[in-house]
């Protein structure tokens, strides 16, 4: 079968990094939408696909909240209705989820093992997607990933730049801490996952869940203060950042307090990982800079 990647979440993080990385069919609103099921029927059929990439989601943590049936649909029913149709066509799935599967409440990174213990409909409905996915097709590949940011789309990197030239003090988040992960560094693992699939066929090893975040961790507050600087470099203004508790800035959405995620088993089954978070953050400012904040 000649090589056919069918990556849903059209105009997003993921598939744009994606498409940018290599040749890609990506499929979108409003002609892939989980709210549609024959809308994926249809896409899939269209593509024809080898491999497929699920980079569409709910991802609206706190709206989340009050839209749990559209969260459902989105994170839960839907990529599973996906995974059946890879299943029968005997292709592998690649099934993005999240850190907010676990409570942050443990004290240590998250491997894979660790018992999922989400604190909100968001991370519920990924929690119970991950499931449900691999009931309807084993041979489906999960990756937890965390933090995503890009030039592309809305994202904290993004929101920090923007802010940082609009207003002379910013209050950031300073006692949640996990891992961020550029969209390009998680596109480079899975053409990398994709690329060792093809060298050995599928093996069993290859199913099951993985964690994909950048190297080492930091906080909100610490990301906003590199990305802050990076674009400072590159001469925008210099804003006062002011660290706050997660007590200071409530939401309806409980976040992880400390999600960090462990890739080992990433690395030992597919020999590859995301590199180092803050020298990935200043590239990604460079371009954000290069094209327009936006």
């Amino acid at each position: 079968m000649q090589k056919s990647i069918l990556v849903t979440g059209g105009s997003g993080q993921l598939a744009s990094a994606l498409a940018a990385q290599g040749d890609v069919k990506r499929a979108g609103r409003p002609g892939f939408d989980f709210e549609r099921p024959d809308t994926i029927d249809a896409a899939f059929r269209a593509a024809e696909p080898s491999i497929v990439v699920n980079a569409a989601a709910w991802t609206a943590v706190d709206a989340a909240e009050t839209h749990e049936a559209e969260a459902e649909r989105a994170n839960n029913t839907g990529p599973a209705h996906l995974a059946a149709l890879c299943h029968e066509r005997g292709i592998p799935f690649i099934h993005i989820s999240t850190d907010y599967v676990f409570s942050g409440d443990k004290g240590s990174p998250y491997v894979e093992t660790d018992p999922v213990d989400p604190r909100s409909v968001y991370g519920r409905t990924k929690a119970e997607g991950e499931q449900a996915v691999l009931a309807a097709h084993p041979d489906s590949i999960i990756l937890r990933t965390a933090w995503v940011y890009s030039p592309y789309n809305r994202n904290f990197v993004r929101t920090m730049v923007n802010a940082a030239a609009q207003r002379p003090v910013l209050r950031v988040v300073s006692d949640q801490i996990g891992n961020p992960t550029s969209a390009d560094q998680l596109a480079d693992v899975i053409f990398r996952i994709i690329a060792r699939i093809e060298e050995t066929g599928w093996k069993a090893e290859y199913a099951g869940i993985f964690h994909a975040v950048g190297e080492g961790a930091t906080s909100w507050y610490e990301l906003a203060r590199t990305a802050i600087a990076a674009a400072a470099r590159r001469g925008n203004p210099l804003p006062e950042i002011e660290p706050i508790t997660t007590a200071d800035w409530p939401t309806p959405a409980r976040r992880p307090p400390d999600a960090r995620l462990d890739c080992t088993h990433l690395k030992q089954v597919f020999g590859c990982a995301p590199g180092p978070w803050a020298p990935e953050v200043d590239r990604v400012v460079g371009e954000i800079m290069k094209h327009g904040q936006g």
